[in-house]
């Protein structure tokens, strides 16, 4: 089985958040930056796992430039076979998707597993785009995937219970918690990723549909107010004058 895993990366979670140039570009000074959490745990754990299982190759994927490589040879680390990287800043998801679909498009994959999102964007499109330009089935925030043959069966969870959807490859999923747990690459695997093949490409000419205008940053946190448990008028009056949720 042929299987092309999408990563990206983003900002480790104790990485201050700082913006440069009118709030409108996120300032990368000090950042340190880690493979998305949902690509690697999810998509490319159990990408692992059924080449263990079934046989086959794992490429990873990105679109990035040559600062992104310290993450593909993580991945790589981990135990992928092979990697490529776009050579391209990854100004937004359909930017992205494209990218990665074209070059899906030239190679037989029979399986495309992204991470249910990013945790920088949350914006869970990635995938979606990828699967309308190669014109295959989608199946989204899939918590557990099994091949047999052509067929892959899915369970997502839904309102109530789980849904149980079976797809011919070739297929795009997004992955979401529950189907696979974290690897920690071995000294062994740390090796190997130094001399395992990476290939970097050009990307496609497309025109650019979005720009960012302006970032924010969260309000601060309140102080807490603290109200004696006899004193409870006070507590109502609070909830009800300053918190507004009575």
């Amino acid at each position: 089985m042929n299987i092309l895993v999408c990563i990206s990366k983003s900002p480790d979670t104790t990485s201050k958040i700082a913006f440069t140039e009118g709030n409108s570009k996120f300032d990368e000074n000090g950042v340190q930056y880690i493979v998305n959490p949902y690509d690697e745990w999810y998509a490319l754990v159990r990408a692992l796992e059924l080449k263990e299982t079934i046989g086959g190759n794992v490429t990873i994927i990105t679109v990035g430039n040559a600062g992104d490589e310290a993450i593909i040879r993580k991945a790589l680390a981990i135990g992928a076979d092979n990697a490529v990287r776009i050579d391209a800043e990854p100004t937004d998801a359909y930017f992205v998707a494209t990218q990665i679909a074209a070059y899906a498009k030239k190679n037989a994959f029979d399986l495309v597993l992204t991470g249910k999102e990013t945790i920088n964007y949350n914006g869970s499109q990635v995938g979606g785009m990828i699967a309308e330009h190669l014109e295959l089935p989608y199946v989204s925030l899939a918590s557990k995937l099994d091949v047999a043959g052509n067929v892959v069966t899915l369970e997502q969870e839904i309102v109530g219970g789980l849904q149980v959807v079976e797809v011919n490859t070739p297929v795009v999923v997004s992955c979401a918690k529950g189907m696979a747990e974290q690897r920690i690459p071995n000294m062994r695997g740390i090796m190997a990723a130094r001399t395992k093949p990476l290939e970097v490409i050009a990307p496609e000419s497309i025109e650019l549909f979005t720009q960012y205008e302006t970032y924010q940053l969260p309000d601060a946190k309140k102080a807490c107010t603290m109200i004696d448990p006899a004193n409870m008028e006070s507590l109502v009056e609070l909830l009800h004058n300053e918190a507004k949720v009575i």
